[in-house]
């Protein structure tokens, strides 16, 4: 059935493009095939976690019912309600590491499919004031007979169109140029407009402006969609560029390798293979029978669960290896972050509940959607876990005691605030080592990964913390300003001069910065760093050195937006939240001053 719809759309498309050789023939080998994937992965974690809310509900129970007032209620609750989702996330990580071992050291991998024909490809290249001359060239220099090159250029700033338009002149037989009147509906719909009006290739290539394609990208991805009527799209794996222009792409560059390379590649055989936007090739035929990309920020995600509605799904091809680079400068990182924040809140309120009725997509591959996505936006609720493990247990409900430090033979007593005993009782070995384990789950695959290089291990957790790690509050505003005005808007990361990132002027100025919440805006940064004093101080009255930690990182975020992260103090700096959290984890004692509660904090973004 598949088959005849697949040969029904590529004869009736309206196509002006003339196949070379004989026509397609899809064989009944498949190299992956959705019928394979297993659910084991879940299993294994809603198991783990189920155990553990078993052994450790009755505490947590018995924790909210001690309370005696409704603010001590809230407060323990939201706790007992929070911790175990922290688990349940630190519990995912963990099983992404272990099946991700399984699936590379145990499950045999079909040998890929050689195709005998190669049908017209359109390579989409898609730019917003941001054209990389390397990229539009890596899809020139493709191995690969038969493709068009389309330059679909939403650029507003005169600079870049007349870079773009001097490329093309330069290959006016394979490069052609689309521009639209009217930039509606972001990426998504600048996709639609090309496909609509002037692409007709059966298949088509989505390639980001700075992504570096690979030599064999549309010879080795083309056998999957020739021999699987079924597949609808080929992922391709990742890589950071190894050639760095700036000091915060070097520290950071493994992170995009280590992500990629366990993260990805098992969902063959245990969830969900998704769009990632870009480095895929995908069938035109699909694209058609579900009406075009959704024209929403996440429009990559909402496309794979379309087609897989309709019975498609995709592929990643671990073999063929995209290149990209990490954001050149903190600022470039922020507003990604607001983009993919903003635009998940966005997919989740337009999609989550069709996916969940959904009766034909299988309950493990909408988990694998709805974990990750899920994410992001869960920050929000995170931040205020943060207000109430950090403020309101101590301040609220917690009581003033002197601690006192012997220097030198001399004693020094210092006020704190600690939890009562009733509250503390909770807070033994087993929870400390599943609060442990929650912490350093997302952070697994990068230890196992450069273990054997122990110092650069250390430079990336540290500096990754302060990067990932402080996004909390920028994720909080993001999450509230989507939620009081539902707009998403898609920023261009590479848009160095702001011309594609430059909000509405319509509304009053609250309203128009709800609508955004840039990185840029001065509220922005005066909420990060009020946050990260207010949590600082608390800290410090609360002896909670691992708060302290994230609180430094908060108060460094806006500093390292705009001074730059090659600024020496500041770089220095970053190493410090990360020392003060783990030293605070190897003090045996640790949960003698509530410091569990916060130690969530790290790592929720990776």
């Amino acid at each position: 059935m598949l088959l005849s719809r697949i040969q029904e759309s590529t004869q009736n498309d309206d196509t002006d493009v003339i196949i070379a050789g004989p026509p397609e023939q899809f064989t009944s080998d498949k190299v992956w095939s959705a019928d394979d994937r297993k659910p084991w992965l879940f299993l294994f974690i809603f198991g783990a976690w189920t155990a553990s809310l078993i052994w450790f509900g009755p505490r947590l129970i018995d924790l909210v019912l001690s309370a005696e007032t409704w603010t001590a209620r809230f407060i323990l609750g939201y706790f007992a309600f929070f911790t175990p989702v922290a688990w349940l996330y630190g519990l995912y990580n963990v099983g992404v590491v272990l099946f991700a071992s399984i699936y590379r050291n145990f499950v045999t991998k079909p040998d890929p499919i050689l195709s005998t024909t190669q049908p017209p490809v359109a390579m989409l290249y898609t730019t917003c004031n941001d054209f990389v001359r390397a990229s539009a060239q890596s899809c020139l220099e493709v191995d690969y007979p038969n493709f068009t090159l389309y330059l679909l250029d939403d650029s507003s700033d005169p600079e870049y169109q007349a870079i773009v338009d001097a490329f093309a002149a330069e290959n006016p037989e394979k490069v052609k140029v689309i521009r639209r009147e009217h930039r509606t509906g972001f990426k998504a719909g600048n996709l639609n407009h090309a496909l609509t009006n002037h692409v007709r290739e059966p298949y088509f290539a989505v390639v980001d402006a700075d992504e570096i394609l690979p030599v064999g990208f549309l010879r080795q991805l083309m056998p999957y969609l020739q021999n699987d009527p079924e597949c609808g799209f080929v992922q391709a794996n990742h890589r950071c560029e190894e050639e760095t222009s700036t000091q915060l792409q070097e520290d950071m560059r493994i992170g995009i390798d280590v992500h990629w390379k366990w993260y990805q590649p098992l969902r063959n055989k245990f969830g969900f293979v998704m769009f990632l936007g870009h480095g895929a090739l995908l069938r035109r035929g699909c694209w058609k029978e579900v009406g075009g990309f959704d024209e929403i920020v996440s429009e990559d995600l909402a496309y794979a669960i379309s087609i897989r509605e309709r019975g498609y799904y995709g592929v990643f091809a671990e073999d063929v290896v995209c290149t990209e680079a990490f954001p050149e400068t903190v600022r470039a990182f922020r507003v990604r972050h607001v983009k993919w924040t903003r635009g998940t809140c966005e997919f989740l309120h337009k999609w989550t509940m069709p996916l969940i009725r959904s009766r034909k997509i299988p309950l493990i591959e909408k988990l694998d959607i709805l974990f990750p996505t899920a994410n992001l936006p869960l920050t929000f609720f995170f931040f205020i876990f943060m207000l109430i493990a950090g403020l309101g247990m101590p301040f609220v409900l917690g009581q003033q005691q002197e601690l006192t430090w012997v220097v030198a033979g001399q004693e020094m007593s210092v006020p704190v605030r600690l939890l009562p005993p009733e509250l503390t009782s909770i807070f033994t070995p087993d929870f400390f080592a599943i609060t442990v384990l929650t912490l350093f789950a997302p952070i697994l695959c990068f230890i196992l990964e450069h273990w054997k290089q122990p110092l650069r291990l250390w430079r990336f957790l540290s500096r990754s913390t302060a990067l990932y790690a402080a996004l909390s509050p920028l994720s909080a505003v993001c999450v509230a300003g989507y939620g009081l005005t539902g707009k998403a808007r898609f920023l261009v990361t590479g848009d160095v001069k702001g011309h594609a990132n430059t909000a509405s002027k319509e509304g009053s100025a609250i309203n128009r910065y709800l609508s955004e919440t840039h990185p840029d805006s001065m509220a922005t940064w005066s909420f990060e760093i009020v946050a990260g004093a207010l949590f600082l101080a608390a800290a410090f009255v609360s002896f909670q050195p691992a708060f302290a930690g994230l609180a430094l990182a908060f108060l460094m975020q806006p500093y390292l937006h705009g001074l730059g992260w090659n600024q020496k103090v500041l770089r220095f700096c970053t190493m410090i939240p990360f020392a003060l959290i783990v030293g605070s984890v190897m003090l045996g004692s640790a949960s003698l001053f509530g410091l569990q509660p916060v130690l969530f904090g790290f790592g929720f973004h990776f």
